[in-house]
This record gives C-alpha cells, sequence and structure tokens, in this order.
C-alpha cells in the first residue's frame, strides 16, 4: 500500500483509544427508532446518540478491534468541531480527508459537519498505480475542492502531505485532534445548506465533486430504510470504502440516521482476504443487511474451495438483504454465489437488485424485499439499436438464432423521485425501448461544486441526465449500460460487458481480466478492441489464446475485434476497485499500455 503501515497498526491504535470496551454496540437498544426523519445530519447524530448503538470496527479475521457508540462518536465529533473553529474554520469551508474505516475518520467527519464545514472523503491508496499517481490524483481533487485542510491518518502523513503542497495544509489528525479544545459555540445547519461533497472513484483530471444538501441526504437514506424495511433488529455488515457513495451513504451515513449497528471490515483487508466479509456475517448473530457490487460476490463465489465445508464454516442464514448496485448486476455471477453458498443458508430471495448514483444521493430505485433476482429477457438486435419487425424480419424467415440477453430488475424509483427513459430528441420513451435515464426529486444533487458549466450539461429544469441506458418495463428500471461505454459500429451499438463477458466464458479468465472499447483503425474505421490480461509467457500458446479469443467474441456478438494482450495487473482501475474502461482506452492509445509482440 504505497508504503503504508499496515493494518495492524491501525488497529493497535483503536485498541488503545477503545481502553477496556470490546463488547460490540448493540443491534437492539429502547430508543425508539426514527427513519432519517431529521433536518440535518447533525440532528440525526444526536438523536443515534441518545442510544446504544455505533459503529464497530474489525481487523481481517473479522475479529473486534474498537466498539464505537454513537454517544462517543457524537462526543468526539463536537470536540472536533470547536477544534475547526478555533483553527477559523466558517461554514462553508471545506475540510479534505482520507476515508480510512475507523472511528478517526468517522469523528472527522462529523466534526467537520457540526463546525457547518463540508467535509470532502478522499480516496485511500490503492495497489494500482504506485505513489505518484496516487499524489497525482489527490492533487487533482485537492484542486477541485479548495480546501481549508487536508487530515489523515497518522501513517498516511507523509504521503499526503506531498499532495497538499501549495494548496492547502496537511495534519496528521491524531496530533491535529490532541487535547481539548475551547469552547464554541457550534453553528446551526438548514436543510438547504450542503452537507458534504462526494468524488466519484475514478476522478482523475477532470474531478466533479457532488454536491448534496442535508435534505437531500436524509430523504434518500429514509427512502432507501423504508424500501428495506430496516429497523430495530437490523445490524449492517460492510467492507466498501468510505470515499464511494456506497460505502459512505449507504453504509456509513445511513445506518446511523437510522440508528442502526455497523460491523466494519475495512476494504483493503476484504481485498486481501475476502472470505473475511462472509466470516464477518457469520459471528455477528443478527447481521441481516449487507450490500456489494457485483465483483464482491463474485470474488467470493471463486474464492471458496468445493473442499471446504461451507456450511461448517459459514452461517448466512439471517442475511435478507444482500444489496447489488455500484456496477452491471449480471444473473451468472449472482446465481454462482447462490450455489456456492446455499449450504451456508443464503436465500437466492436476499439479493436485492438497485440502481443509484453520486448524483442523486445514492439510490434511485429498489426491488422489493424477498424477490431477489428478476431478469427480462431482451433481443439483442434491440440492444443494438435495430428496430425489431416480426413482418420484416429477413432473420426469423431463414430460420437463424436469436440471442437474448438478460436484463437485471433494478426495481422502481424511491419515494419522492421521478424516472424517464429519453431518446436523444428528449422524448419520453415507451416501455422496453432504450434511451437516457433522467431522475428528478428531492434526492438529486444541488450541482457540482464550483462547476456551473458541468451542472448545466446534466441537470435541467431540476432533472439530472445520469447519462446511463436503460429502459422501463411496468415501472420498473432496467440498466443495459453507460451511454460513454457504449462501441458504436456501422450504426449499431455494442455493449463492451457483452464482449468481456464472452471472453470470460473462455477458461481462466474472470471479471476485471478484459478491458473492452472502440478505436479508430488506420483505415479510419471504427472497430472493437479488447485488452486482455494475459498470464502465460510462451509464444504460442498466446497466439492460440489470442485466436481463441476473437473466436469467442465474434460467435456471441457476431464481431470481429482487435484483441491485445497484455501483463498482469496492467488494466487500471478506480479507487474502489473497478474497471476503468476509459483509462485503459486512454493509456492503451497513448502507449502507457504496451501489449505482448505476439509473433506470428
Amino acid at each position: 500500500m504505497l508504503g503504508r503501515p499496515g493494518r495492524a497498526a491501525t488497529h493497535a491504535r483503536e485498541k488503545k483509544m477503545a481502553g477496556t470496551m470490546m463488547a460490540p454496540t448493540p443491534t437492539r437498544d429502547t430508543l425508539p427508532l426514527r427513519r432519517a426523519d431529521f433536518p440535518t445530519l447533525g440532528a440525526a447524530l444526536d438523536y443515534a446518540a441518545l442510544g446504544d448503538k455505533g459503529y464497530n470496527f474489525h481487523d481481517a479475521r473479522a475479529d473486534l478491534v474498537r466498539a464505537y457508540p454513537y454517544r462517543d462518536l457524537a462526543a468526539d465529533a463536537r470536540r472536533h468541531a470547536r477544534h475547526f473553529i478555533a483553527e477559523g474554520v466558517k461554514p462553508g469551508d471545506r475540510i479534505a480527508l482520507i476515508a480510512e474505516t475507523g472511528a478517526g475518520f468517522a469523528a472527522a467527519f462529523y466534526g467537520a459537519i457540526y463546525a457547518g464545514a463540508l467535509p470532502v472523503p478522499l480516496p485511500l491508496p490503492t495497489s494500482f498505480g504506485g505513489r505518484e499517481a496516487y499524489v497525482d490524483q489527490i492533487r487533482v481533487q485537492l484542486t477541485s475542492c479548495d480546501p481549508l485542510m487536508l487530515l489523515s491518518p497518522p501513517g498516511l502523513h507523509d504521503i499526503v502531505k506531498d499532495a497538499a503542497t501549495g494548496l492547502c495544509a496537511a495534519h496528521d489528525w491524531d496530533q491535529w485532534f490532541a487535547g481539548e479544545a475551547p469552547e464554541a459555540a457550534l453553528p446551526q445547519a438548514k436543510p438547504t445548506d450542503i452537507a458534504y461533497l462526494q468524488y466519484s472513484s475514478g476522478s482523475t483530471r477532470f474531478p466533479h465533486g457532488v454536491a448534496v444538501t442535508h435534505e437531500a441526504l436524509l430523504a434518500n437514506l429514509a427512502g432507501h430504510a423504508s424500501c428495506t424495511h430496516a429497523g430495530d433488529g437490523d445490524r449492517v455488515v460492510s467492507w466498501l470504502p468510505w470515499y464511494h457513495d456506497m460505502g459512505l451513504v449507504g453504509c456509513m451515513l445511513a445506518p446511523m440516521a437510522n440508528q442502526l449497528s455497523v460491523d466494519y471490515l475495512a476494504t483493503e483487508d476484504f481485498a486481501r482476504r475476502p472470505l473475511s466479509w462472509l466470516t464477518l456475517i457469520s459471528r455477528n448473530p443478527d447481521a441481516t443487511l449487507s450490500y456489494s457490487p457485483t465483483f464482491g460476490y463474485d470474488i467470493c463465489a471463486r474464492r471458496i474451495s468445493h473442499s471446504i465445508p461451507v456450511a461448517e464454516r459459514y452461517d448466512l442464514s439471517r442475511w435478507r438483504v444482500a444489496g447489488n448496485g455500484a456496477d452491471m448486476i449480471r444473473p451468472e455471477v449472482m446465481q454462482a454465489f447462490v450455489d456456492a453458498f446455499a449450504p451456508a443458508g443464503f436465500k437466492a430471495s436476499a439479493f436485492l437488485p438497485s440502481y443509484g448514483l453520486a448524483e442523486a444521493t445514492l439510490a434511485v430505485t429498489i426491488m422489493p424485499v424477498g424477490e431477489g433476482i428478476q431478469c427480462d429477457l431482451i433481443d439483442e438486435r434491440t440492444l443494438s439499436g435495430a428496430s425489431v419487425d416480426a413482418k420484416t424480419d429477413h432473420r426469423a424467415d431463414q430460420r437463424l438464432p436469436t440471442r437474448y440477453r438478460a436484463i437485471v430488475n433494478c426495481g422502481k424509483a424511491l419515494p419522492g423521485l421521478t424516472i424517464e427513459v429519453r431518446d436523444e430528441a428528449g422524448k419520453v420513451l415507451p416501455d422496453r425501448k432504450i434511451g437516457r435515464v433522467f431522475v428528478k426529486g428531492l434526492g438529486v444533487m444541488a450541482g457540482y461544486f464550483r462547476d456551473p458549466e458541468a451542472t448545466a450539461a446534466c441537470l435541467k429544469d431540476g432533472w439530472l441526465d445520469t447519462g446511463d441506458m436503460a429502459y422501463m418495463k411496468d415501472g420498473s428500471l432496467y440498466i443495459v449500460g453507460r451511454a460513454k461505454d457504449m462501441i458504436i459500429i456501422n450504426g449499431k451499438n455494442h455493449w463492451p460487458q457483452d464482449i468481456e463477458w464472452a471472453i470470460e466464458q473462455l477458461p481462466g479468465f474472470k471479471a476485471g481480466d478484459i478491458a473492452a472499447f472502440s478505436i479508430t483503425t488506420p483505415s479510419g474505421e471504427e472497430a472493437p478492441a479488447v485488452l486482455v490480461q494475459c498470464r502465460t509467457s510462451d509464444n504460442d500458446e498466446r497466439l492460440k489464446l489470442r485466436e481463441a479469443i476473437r473466436t469467442k467474441v465474434k460467435a456471441i456478438t457476431g464481431m470481429s475485434c482487435v484483441v491485445e494482450l497484455v501483463p498482469p495487473r496492467t488494466l487500471p482501475r478506480t479507487s474502489s476497485g473497478k474497471l476503468s474502461r476509459s483509462k485503459a482506452r486512454l493509456q492503451y492509445l497513448s502507449g502507457e499500455i504496451q501489449p505482448f509482440e505476439v509473433a506470428a
């Protein structure tokens, strides 16, 4: 982790701060449950602090390191707010925070909220890119949000201070918050005030800080809790990063605003030991709610060995909401997870597909609880933009097979949100016609921070242009892909996920090994290109592999494509671990990604 001290150092620090209190916060208490019906986030924490619930931090083996009741969090946050005020922080000032999963970040985040400042969660370093790339990413985001200061955990201070040079002050938050702060009156936020700024996990050259108001946030949290039937007796388990909307909003802010206890596994610990996530769920008898992008379920299903006695090692029988979101939901991956962990009591009906984005706070649509993965089969010609008419369909006359793709039902809109699917002219489309997704309602962002042009480009008359392509059916939303990822060849639309999925069917490949996008060939024509991470050094094997990939893609998609084999761990990822096709394309075209030379 770029020279970062191991999690053991962080956990030792947490244990020292926790003292002798090593019992987790309870799942139930006597505080009457309220579903985020508060005017501000600070008011939500004030109420949660009246009960006994809170955050619980665990190590890579899923052992409890620190319990952090909301009352202790609120007390620390108020003390931190006084520190901020004593140093001249004023309402509206930005406080950048490296979002390490732990008490330090939580207290600093809510401290900024109590001080009227805007906390700005920034990513932790990953194993992709190295120190220089990480410093560059942080500098770009700092330039965008223009913070008064940058706070980080002790082990990262030497790295992030380089990123802050010439932009803002940088502090180790343990030292910054040491000692007592002078008494100060805390400002009273209004519901319409901006609560925080959220950057997407892939923000690099042109980052957009999503500005979310208190009322938008709490409306979204209330709607999400209502749709998931979250209540007393529920307990959340999460490994998701706090610098991503699903982790920050869905698994840090939402449980607090709805008075639920949470058990956390750090994202980097999940990356090293994914099955610790399931161990943590199993060890907590009240664990009922946990969320992950598709790749999290995929990793766990792939890591489990047939020789492992799943039923003896795990107990997933109480897991009633297994949320899916943040990337394309793939039915075959979900089924593989069910097949692997049904012996441990996991039920397919627990899957809860959803759709959302940071620009709409978090959730836009959610499936009803208990219905699991529901798919709609759609003709690939429809996905490609072709008009399918039974009367003129010569393909049917020739008895050629029709290929279908299973599209997952992402559910209906949250209360207070309205969805439309529109064509390029802005006309609302009927059911099963693919277009761009537009969202309107209280959960929609106020705009991009200090970027009126970008805001105007996606927000018109209160409607948010999500940039996602989908269709409606019976009031439910079916996402088919990102507009910017679409590959258009000879006037037809092709989705990179279809190409990538085709290659994943070959032995030895998995999600994240392949990136598909379009390029312009020397002849001036558009063509699909595929970068595939290759683990063999034998030239003959590479030749066979390249040909097998071409054949597979041709058989499934009907397209011929440029296939480039690249070294392992070459394809770029976002800070949340997802493949970045746009970065892969840019790096390939610039020569930064160098494919293997394969001699014919």
